[in-house]
C-alpha cells in the first residue's frame, strides 16, 4: 500500500496521534501538509519526517479556535498545490473532568471552538482543494464521546459537546458531499494506546482481543477506508470498548 500520488493534510500533527498519522503517511510516500497550534511544534515533526528521507512535507501553524489562522493554513497549502486528496481532522482540545464546574469558561470555549467550529471551518476552507482531486476524502477523528448515549469517559461535558457537534457535522456532510464525489469518514474510538511510531513499542504493543485499541489499528482503519474503490463510502468506524 503506497500513497505516492496523494497529498494529505493533517491538523494537530505536532504530537500524539496527529504526529503518528503524519509519520505513517509520509513513510507510505504521501506529500504531507501538517499543522500544529504553534509553528515550532509542526516543524519538529516535519524535521523528523525529513530525517527519515522524505522531503515532501510542509509545516504550518494553525490555531483551530481562530478562523483567520485556519484560512491562512488553507491559503498556505494552496500555494504549494492545486488539490488535496485527504483531509484529516485530527485536531480538538481534550478537556478532562466529569464535573461541569471544574473547567473555566475560557477552557470550555476553547474546547468547543477547536473541536466543533475548528472542524467545520477547516473543511470549509479546504473544500475547494478537495474538489480539485479525483479521490477526495475527509477523515475526522471524532471519539466515542460523540456517540449518542456514551458515558464511560471522564472527559468534561464540553468535550462531549464538541465531539457530538463533530458527529452531527460529518453525518450531514457525508450526504451533501457524496454527489460531488467526496467521501466523509468518521472514527469513534474510545481511549486508545498511542505508542511512538519511531520506537520499538510500535511493533510490540499487544493487539489481542483483551487489549485496548491501538493507534496502529486506527491508522489501519483509515488506510483501508481511503484505499477502497470510489463507490465504497465507509461512513464511520465504531469500536467496542474494553
Amino acid at each position: 500500500m503506497r500513497f505516492d500520488d496523494h497529498r494529505v493534510v493533517i491538523t494537530a500533527a505536532g504530537r500524539d496521534f496527529g504526529r503518528t498519522l503524519a509519520l505513517r503517511f509520509a513513510d507510505l510516500g504521501a506529500e504531507v501538509f501538517l499543522s500544529a497550534r504553534t509553528l515550532a511544534a509542526a516543524e519538529r515533526v516535519r524535521d523528523e519526517i525529513r530525517d527519515r528521507g522524505h522531503q515532501q512535507v510542509h509545516a504550518y501553524a494553525c490555531d483551530l479556535t481562530d478562523p483567520a489562522s485556519i484560512r491562512d493554513f488553507a491559503s498556505g497549502v494552496a500555494q504549494h498545490t492545486d488539490h488535496v486528496d485527504i483531509l484529516i481532522n485530527n485536531g480538538a482540545r481534550y478537556l478532562h473532568g466529569p464535573d461541569l464546574q471544574s473547567a473555566s469558561d475560557a477552557a470550555v470555549v476553547d474546547t468547543i471552538a477547536s473541536g466543533a467550529t475548528g472542524t467545520v471551518l477547516t473543511v470549509k476552507n479546504f473544500l475547494p482543494l478537495l474538489l480539485n482531486s479525483d479521490k477526495p476524502d475527509v477523515v475526522t477523528m471524532v471519539s466515542a464521546c460523540g456517540t449518542a448515549g456514551h458515558h464511560r469517559s471522564d472527559a468534561h461535558d464540553a468535550f462531549y459537546a464538541a465531539k457530538s457537534a463533530q458527529a452531527g457535522f460529518t453525518e450531514i456532510l457525508s450526504k451533501r458531499l457524496r454527489p460531488q464525489g467526496v467521501r466523509v469518514i468518521s472514527l469513534y474510538p474510545p481511549d486508545f494506546d498511542n505508542p511512538d511510531p519511531l520506537s520499538e513499542e510500535w511493533e510490540s504493543t499487544p493487539r489481542e482481543a483483551k487489549d485496548a485499541l491501538t493507534a496502529q489499528s486506527l491508522v489501519d482503519c483509515i488506510l483501508f477506508a481511503v484505499t477502497q474503490p470510489r463507490d465504497c463510502f465507509i461512513k464511520a468506524f465504531h469500536f467496542e470498548q474494553v
